[in-house]
């Protein structure tokens, strides 16, 4: 498999190859190191952190703390935000300066350095624009307070559902951690249950936000075991969890919980000449690492079996010449994963693949770095039909699924989709896609999945689940 003889890493400051730091809870007295500690190992087991891990009654007393404390004034959030932003883009937070805690990041969890370097911009933006970002969502019709000139006649308003929204935040992509920012311009008391998978860029994006304005009592880190995990969303009046169906079908019903679960991103190519779209749709398979919720799951291609089949060997030639490489390999673009990990993936994904036809990955996936890690390596599958199972079957590295469409499927198969890009001269057919309500996102044209912009929902907006109206009318 490709693989260079070199590696060049980026420059690394000595706090990053220094011994593991210890990762503490924030509570609402301040930092907290608790006697229960996990080792948060690198992708070849070496350990880099130890995070403290809080029990029942250190997460009731933080939820209590923070539904007591009045939230900062409208004018000062904003401002602690954009501090918060600059600091964890560009400042010694916690005692790791930007470039230590992206070689963390990377050897954690495997992503390439190049995409923990972007995410943390993403993030940095994402808070230095939350508190105008969170408007976008607002009715026209309704004011921001209660206090608006409007009321004396009677107004909407728009209120907050509650006071204290707790994270169950995922530790795939640094990136997530720009969504609940919102939160904290919308004036709530966030409480973050870091990934042990990815604690690093949660106990940075806190320390900062503390440094930057917010108290002890406005902003809260508590890790868990499994066992108090619940009670972190029990506590809270709002909650964000991400996982997989099963935390989609376990918070689904619950009006207080928001489930991010798999994104099952999707291409349709109908109409054109999809050699003249193949950068888009690698870009969309492969951008992040294949990581990420908006990446490129399925490509269905109008036409018969033949024309998949090329697209497949297209897709399949472009996938294979990218190298495998370290993580923190500044030219690295898959992820890698301890090497047990990394044959569980593969195992799941050959099984999942029966009766598929293999273009690349049939083999299997896994490239071992000879350390005790493992690159998993691109996978391309051609199924028969468009309805085929295996298109909602999202991996965590550049993995597709290629499959004929027709018109006589219809919208079926595209259906629960986060994101679908859609090449194609059919109004028609794109209105109808707009308005099929699970698919949540639609790119019309040569625009790759990945596609994002601050103050455009992705998965609806999140102030929708924060916020609502109330009708105020005073003298």
């Amino acid at each position: 498999m490709p693989r260079p003889a070199g590696v060049v890493t980026e420059p690394v400051s000595e706090a990053a190859a220094a011994p593991p730091v210890h990762l503490d809870a924030f509570g609402p007295n301040g930092p907290y190191r608790a006697r229960n500690r996990m080792t948060v190992p690198d992708v070849t087991g070496a350990p880099l952190a130890e995070l403290s891990i809080v029990p029942p009654l250190f997460v009731q007393r933080g939820i209590a703390a923070l539904r007591s404390a009045d939230p900062l004034p409208p004018e000062q959030r904003a401002e602690a935000l954009e501090r918060a932003g600059r600091l964890f883009a560009t400042a010694t937070v916690g005692g790791l300066d930007p470039d230590s805690y992206r070689h963390l990041v990377s050897r954690c969890s495997g992503l390439p350095i190049s995409v923990v370097r972007a995410a943390t911009g993403i993030v940095a933006e994402a808070a230095q624009q939350a508190s105008a970002t969170v408007l976008q969502a607002r009715p026209q019709a309704a004011a921001g307070q209660w206090r608006d000139p409007s009321t004396r006649a009677g107004a909407a308003v728009w209120t907050r559902r509650g006071n204290v929204f707790a994270v169950h935040a995922a530790g795939n992509h640094p990136g997530v951690h720009a969504l609940w920012l919102e939160a904290l311009a919308l004036g709530y008391r966030v409480i973050v249950r870091p990934s042990r998978r990815e604690p690093f860029t949660p106990h940075r994006l806190v320390a900062a936000l503390r440094e930057a304005g917010f108290a002890d009592d406005h902003v809260a880190l508590t890790a868990t075991d499994h066992t108090v995990a619940d009670s972190v969303i029990a506590g809270a009046d709002l909650s964000l969890v991400y996982g997989g169906d099963d935390v989609v079908r376990k918070y689904g019903g619950h009006n207080t919980v928001l489930p991010q679960g798999p994104g099952r991103a999707k291409i349709l190519l109908t109409g054109a000449d999809w050699r003249t779209h193949l950068d888009v749709i690698v870009d969309s398979v492969a951008d992040e690492g294949g990581t990420a919720c908006i990446n490129a799951t399925a490509v269905l291609v109008e036409g018969g079996a033949a024309e998949a089949a090329a697209v497949a060997d297209a897709l399949a030639d472009r996938l294979a010449a990218i190298p495998s490489l370290p993580p923190q390999d500044r030219d690295a673009v898959l992820p890698v994963q301890p090497l047990a990990a990394a044959r569980a993936v593969e195992a799941y994904l050959l099984r999942s693949a029966r009766g598929a036809t293999a273009h690349l990955g049939g083999d299997g996936i896994v490239d071992d770095l000879g350390d005790g890690s493992a690159v998993l390596r691109p996978a391309v599958f051609r199924l028969d039909r468009a309805d085929a199972p295996q298109t909602g079957v999202e991996l965590g590295f550049p993995c597709v699924w290629v499959a004929p469409w027709t018109r006589a499927d219809g919208i079926a198969p595209l259906r629960e989709s986060l994101v679908l890009t859609v090449i194609t001269d059919d109004e028609q057919l794109v209105e109808r896609l707009v308005d099929e309500p699970t698919i949540s996102n639609v790119y019309v044209g040569d625009h790759p999945t990945y596609w994002m912009r601050p103050g455009l929902p992705h998965d609806r907006y999140l102030a929708e689940f924060l916020m609502r109206t109330k009708t105020v009318l005073r003298d």
